[in-house]
């Protein structure tokens, strides 16, 4: 199934197909804190972000690891679930969400040093259905979306939630896997090529038209372009915020799961292989990054001379003039 080489299907079939809890009586690990594991940094970890100076990190099993120096070390936080986490955003450098399977979302006030439960698939009412994504535009306003086109928002910081659902042109329900505002809009990417855009007028995410009917894993940009990327190498830019949009040549047949711009403003992308690859040129052309040792890549973000890279065999550091 190709949708594997996305980060947020690392464990999808499972989630979809055994819901929250273990068999057998033991304990439901939406019940259960994050187990501290020394080994936390060598394991699956499919979600980064930035917190200010610091370095977040979200994977299996509810572990966290903050780095306050630029990835070279790294502490493991205080997680209430021990479900899988899948993404985690901070739009301030303290305050922040994750959120992954079991319909978990766990918010920070600390700059990821520690959290708390914001909602879970027994509280939406989807416990077998993972959320994929989350982005915030503030402490207050944000965004989680996942799988089966479900997706809830909140305007108080995650107190409470809204089910967005019925405000999404997807009529087939098609998984969302990333959300992210570029200036002042706000983006939906998910499956067959679906990329949607909020109307903030009519306060409904409509549909955008594509030339390319591939899944899309994400998304990047800035004032000037705007990048959509997915299976099999796949990329495509706009610069008139999405009304016209062009391919741009990789190189590569490989699922790109993730992107970023870098500490000069570059576009980053990176595979599920282990390839890098920069953009001087906002997006119109890509240049690969010398690496060493590539490892499987689910998530990056961006530190003065450096990319930090996370995925199946854990974090990696690669320097980045």
């Amino acid at each position: 199934m190709p949708l594997l080489t996305r980060r947020r299907l690392l464990a999808l079939p499972a989630a979809l197909a055994a819901g929250g809890a273990f068999a057998g009586g033991v304990r439901d690990v939406l019940d259960t804190p994050a187990l501290r594991s020394p080994l936390a940094e060598r394991s699956l970890l499919n979600g980064l972000a930035r917190a200010g100076d610091r370095l977040v990190a979200v994977g299996q099993r509810g572990h966290v690891l903050v780095s306050a120096d630029g990835g070279r070390s790294w502490q493991q936080a205080e997680v209430p679930a021990s479900s899988d986490l899948v993404a985690v955003h901070f739009p301030t450098p303290t305050q922040g969400v994750a959120c992954g399977h079991d319909g978990l979302v766990i918010g920070s006030a600390d700059g990821g040093r520690s959290w708390k439960r914001l909602l879970d698939g027994r509280r939406a009412g989807t416990p077998e259905n993972p959320w994929l994504d989350c982005w915030f535009a503030d402490a207050r306003t944000g965004f989680v979306v996942g799988a089966f086109g479900d997706i809830q928002r909140t305007s108080d910081g995650g107190a409470s939630w809204q089910d967005a659902k019925a405000s999404v042109d997807n009529p087939k329900g098609l998984h969302l896997y990333a959300v992210r505002g570029i200036g002042a809009d706000v983006w939906i990417a998910g499956e067959q090529g679906l990329l949607l855009k909020l109307d903030r007028e009519a306060q409904r995410f409509k549909a955008v038209e594509l030339p390319y009917k591939g899944t899309l894993f994400g998304i990047v940009g800035n004032e000037r372009a705007l990048l959509v990327h997915g299976l099999r190498g796949s990329a495509l830019r706009s610069t008139d915020g999405g009304r016209s949009w062009q391919a741009v040549a990789t190189g590569l047949q490989v699922g790109l799961p993730a992107a970023t711009l870098d500490a000069h403003g570059r576009f980053v992308l990176v595979s599920q292989a282990g390839h890098v690859l920069v953009s001087a040129d906002d997006g119109a052309s890509f240049a690969p990054v010398a690496n060493q040792r590539p490892l499987p890549a689910a998530a990056v973000a961006a530190v003065p001379g450096a990319l930090v890279l996370a995925g199946p065999r854990g974090l990696q550091s690669l320097p980045l003039a």
